[in-house]
């Protein structure tokens, strides 16, 4: 009987370290993976932010667009709302 509990040790014992040296294996390839979803990340994170950057700028330029239209039209409207008194000759 006591031979059967020492094999039951050893036994519990080989299969304890088993399970950590599986454990550990594993968590060295979430490790890699971790690494390579992080970079994939970063890359992803410059890639937004050169767009938003991108998005700013198009519409600061579509604003003073805007502001010029705004201006000609102004300038227009005046043009063809003063009466036109004297009327051209042609030339020649």
């Amino acid at each position: 009987m006591n031979i059967n509990k020492n094999h039951l040790a050893t036994a519990r014992t080989v299969v304890v370290a088993l399970v950590a040296g599986l454990s550990l294996a594993g968590c060295a390839s979430y490790k890699e993976e971790f690494a390579t979803i992080n970079s994939r990340l970063d890359s992803l994170d410059t890639k937004v932010n050169s767009a938003a950057q991108s998005a700013d700028q198009a519409n600061q330029s579509a604003q003073q667009a805007n502001q010029r239209l705004d201006q000609i039209e102004g300038r227009l409207q005046r043009l063809e709302s003063q009466p036109t008194t004297t009327k051209r000759q042609p030339r020649g």
